[in-house]
């Protein structure tokens, strides 16, 4: 009889080939990948991307970086240099709110005194103008110096999409451009956009804030702002004005908490001009601090986000959130 060796011997070869050919498949398919959950936010235990593989704009399903601070610059201060420093090191999307340069915001104190720490982040920067920058008439430095990132002139509120997120930069500069109020042309399109571009995932800046236990304290003019934000289920607001940093619990436009569908607002005004004092404590304040430059770094991923504040070096105070979008 003959012998089976000459063909056992070719099918445990071919039987080896395949299993090599499956583990090198494997090996390749999960080599440098982040467990995720069903929504596609990173599942637990898992560590998201490193930053320097997080895009600015992002993509569906992958969190994008904001970061940034309000109440930045100035010739005879020097706490925005410090805070520029963190922004080298941050990737990302660099938000401002308001005030970007003191005292007047014209085109010199742009080029002196911001260009030259927080204007090295010009290209990656979403503004949003303040106060200050009014005080050159018609913002024109602002609207000089960020350029198209600004938004129209004549406005100065304008929105965008950052990964799943639907970002809006608001004008609280109201006098200047047609009111804040209910039915005013702003407060038209930002429902209008609310409703045109439904996203489950929704943030807001601009520059005076609705809540804040600083000395310029709750501001009511941006009330309807809130009002149309709240209504289609927003997550965050952010602001400065108040050279404070301080975070509320989810609340309603009229400042009474609510933890299912209420939004939570960020007071920023850390980002190196001065510290004011805390005149008033508000209802729902949960985090305060007016003793620490530094900026909030914000993760929004797909239904989720988290936020941090990273202070300069030497400074004490830090602080760290998270929520789910309604």
């Amino acid at each position: 009889m003959p012998s089976s060796t000459g063909r056992v011997t070719p099918v445990i070869a071919i039987v080896a080939a395949a299993a090599l050919v499956f583990l090198l498949i494997w090996a390749l398919g999960t080599r440098g990948s982040v467990g995720t959950t069903a929504s596609g936010a990173p599942a637990v235990g898992s560590s998201l991307p490193s930053k320097s593989s997080l895009p600015s704009r992002g993509t569906p399903n992958s969190p994008v970086v904001l970061v940034g601070a309000g109440d930045i610059a100035a010739c005879a201060a020097s706490g925005d240099e410090a805070t520029a420093d963190l922004l080298d090191t941050i990737d990302g999307t660099v938000f401002t709110l308001g005030d970007n340069v003191y005292e007047n915001g014209t085109a010199a104190e742009f080029q002196r005194c911001y260009d030259p720490t927080w204007g090295r982040q010009r290209d990656r920067t979403l503004p949003v103008p303040g106060n200050h920058d009014y005080n050159t008439p018609g913002a024109a430095g602002y609207f000089g110096y960020f350029g198209a990132a600004a938004g129209d002139p004549s406005t100065g509120y304008h929105a965008t999409d950052l990964g799943t997120w639907r970002i809006y930069v608001l004008n609280s500069n109201c006098a200047a451009i047609g009111g804040c109020d209910a039915g005013s042309a702003q407060e038209r399109w930002l429902r209008d956009d609310l409703a045109a571009n439904p996203r489950r995932c929704v943030l807001a800046m601009w520059h005076h804030p609705r809540f804040s236990s600083g000395q310029h304290g709750n501001i009511s003019a941006t009330q309807a702002l809130w009002q149309a934000l709240y209504a289609a289920g927003a997550e965050l607001v952010l602001n400065g004005h108040d050279h404070i940093y301080e975070r509320f619990a989810p609340q309603t436009p009229t400042g009474k908490a609510d933890p299912s569908a209420g939004i939570v607002e960020i007071v920023a005004g850390t980002g190196g001009r001065s510290h004011y004092v805390f005149e008033r404590i508000r209802a729902n304040s949960l985090v305060r601090d007016n003793t620490t430059y530094g900026v909030v770094r914000l993760v929004l991923s797909d239904g989720a986000w988290s936020s941090e504040f990273i202070p300069v070096p030497g400074g004490s105070f830090s602080d760290s959130s998270s929520g789910t979008c309604h």
